[in-house]
Parts: C-alpha cells; structure tokens; sequence
C-alpha cells in the first residue's frame, strides 16, 4: 500500500479521533493533531507539514509561517480569521482559507435568543429570584416593551447578519443595518432599513447586534462615546469579535443603567484573565450590572451539525489546495501560490 504523499497538521482544539479530517483525506495525507495552547509549542512540529489546519487558542504569526518549508494552504476551519497573519502567508504564496458559512444559523439563533431574552425581562428575572432577590412578580424587571415595533439594529449584514435580521423580523421588529461593504438592494431584498452612517443606526436603535468581522477597521469599533450614542435602556449583542467591543465599557454602562442589558458571547482574550472586569461583574451578585449581563465562551457558533461541517470543509478545502484544485473561500489572494 503506497503511503499518504502529504502531511496535514491541526494546530489546536481539535483531538483525537481525527474521523472527520481522516474520512476526507484518507490516501491522500498524515493528519496530525497537536493540541498546542501556544504558538511556541509549534516549534519544530509544523515545519514539513504540507498544509496546516488553525483554529484559535492563539495567533497563528509570520514567524511561524516563515518556518513553513512545503506548506500549500493553510485553513482556518472557521468563519472569522483574524487569527492568521494573512499577509505574511500571501507573501509566501500560501493561500490562507476559511470556512465561512458553517455557523451561520447557530449563531444567529444565539443572538437574537440572547436578545430576547434580555427585551423580556427572562434573564434578569431568572437571576435575581434564584437568589432570593426580590418580590415573585414583575415589578422589577419593569418596564418591559413590546417586541413588536421595535428596533433591531445589525452591524455587519453578511450571512450572519442576514440570518439574525430574519429572526428578529419574525418577531416583528423593525430591522436595520449598517454595513459600507454591501451593494446598494441588500435592503430592499431583505426587507430591512439601511443606514449608511453607523452613529444614525446606533442613536436609532434597542437591540444592537454585532456580526462584522475583526479588521484594522472594526477593531475598538463600539466603546464608551458609541454607546452612549445608544437608547437609554437598550440592549447589546455581540457573537461577532471580541476585540469589536470595548466590554469594559459594556459593563460601565449596564452598571449605570445607559444599557438595560448585554450579552456577550466573545471577548478580547479568551479566556479572560481571572481579573477581568467582565467576570467580576458576571460572577459578583452585588455588582449592578449582574443581573443585566449573559455571558458565554465563545459557544454561540456550536452544535454537533455545525462541528461535523467546518470538520469536513476544512479538510476538503486542504484536500483542494493539496491537490492544486481551485480554492473555494482563499482569503488573502497569494502570490507565487506554491505547487
């Protein structure tokens, strides 16, 4: 029996049984998992790997990507992929790929089920009388609003945000978006308002929901003068980048009552150090943002479809770059590509 020709490499995250990525590349190549919690632990261990799968424990750096001796395609088994160093990679000729439309329904589920459950009162309720905080009723959590006419505002309306804008219309509020890097009809497609200055979406909307990448551009995005552009008493959502969102201003404003609620489902640092003003806030019952504030770690885009799908699509697109095929998502448009 011939040998694979290849040897794939899978960072980090993923462990063994390798069923998905050895389903596809079966004949083909090695797959090797890693497990590695840091770039330095790649040391001598990705060299001579002819493609290397990447997801997201740390940065995947030019200084590792110039170590690369054979590498075809490096594949970030995900939809964002702020991770790589994409200009190092296309400097070497290895085109860097992503998997962009895995978790697109989980994450919008996510969302606007967060967002929800912020508008109607379910979060805080559940959090203060579990603890015996408060009369059994509603009074409390007063006032609550009326789903229905209100604002649902997106930044970022690609798949993700196109998914979240139809899930908040079946609530029956009224969606918007801002997003300079679509063609002008989306909105009409859609059904939604367009907003082409981000300060008129932000002053106009309740719930604020992030779904943009993380770039040079986005990054520190919404902070403290953004939102205090924001509603008193709105509700902010981000399952996009942590590093999008300032969530030390996110809990200064739960904190003096600007936003009613926020759920954050990524953070600038993940996991967050133990001193984090996020988990302080999150963890301590006394803290007047506690109640307000839903946190997740990084799950939003999670279900057992979902893994199985950005496991084989990773590995098919490895399996196209290994074998010369086109590239279905390459994100960095390399020069020289290496064959």
């Amino acid at each position: 029996m011939t040998s694979p020709r290849f040897k794939v490499v899978i960072t980090d995250l993923i462990t063994e049984p390798l069923e998905y990525e050895r389903s596809v590349l079966d004949g083909v190549a090695d797959v090797v998992a890693l497990q590695a919690m840091s770039e330095s632990e790649l040391q001598g261990k990705v060299e001579d790997a002819d493609a290397v799968m990447v997801y997201h424990y740390f940065r995947f750096t030019d200084a590792t990507i110039k170590r690369l001796e054979r590498c075809r395609v490096i594949v970030r088994p995900g939809v964002g992929y702020d991770g790589v160093d994409i200009e190092a990679a296309r400097l070497q000729g290895i085109p860097v790929c992503n998997v962009p439309d895995y978790g697109t329904e989980e994450v919008a589920d996510s969302a606007v089920s967060m967002a929800i459950s912020l508008a109607r009162g379910s979060h805080f309720l559940n959090s203060r009388l579990k603890r015996g905080v408060g009369d059994w009723n509603v009074d409390q959590a007063a006032p609550l609003w009326r789903l229905r006419g209100r604002r649902f505002g997106i930044i970022g309306c690609g798949r993700i945000g196109t998914a979240a804008a139809l899930r908040a219309k079946s609530f029956g509020m009224d969606v918007a978006f801002y997003d300079p890097y679509l063609p002008d009809g989306i909105d009409k497609a859609l059904g939604v308002e367009r907003f082409d200055r981000l300060e008129e979406l932000l002053s106009a909307s309740h719930i604020l929901s992030l779904h943009c990448p993380l770039t040079a551009e986005t990054r520190g995005m919404i902070g403290g003068p953004q939102i205090r552009e924001m509603p008193w008493g709105s509700i902010l959502v981000n399952t996009s980048r942590g590093g999008v969102v300032d969530t030390a201003a996110v809990i200064a404003a739960l904190g003096e009552g600007h936003l009613a609620g926020a759920a954050i489902d990524v953070l600038e640092q993940e996991p967050p150090e133990p001193d984090s003003p996020v988990l302080a806030a999150w963890r301590d019952p006394t803290h007047p943002a506690h109640d307000r504030l839903l946190l997740n770690p990084h799950t939003a885009f999670y279900c057992e479809e979902g893994c199985a799908e950005f496991r084989t699509k990773g590995a098919q697109e490895v399996l196209r770059g290994l074998l010369g095929e086109p590239l279905r998502n390459c994100v960095n448009a390399p020069v020289n590509t290496r064959r």
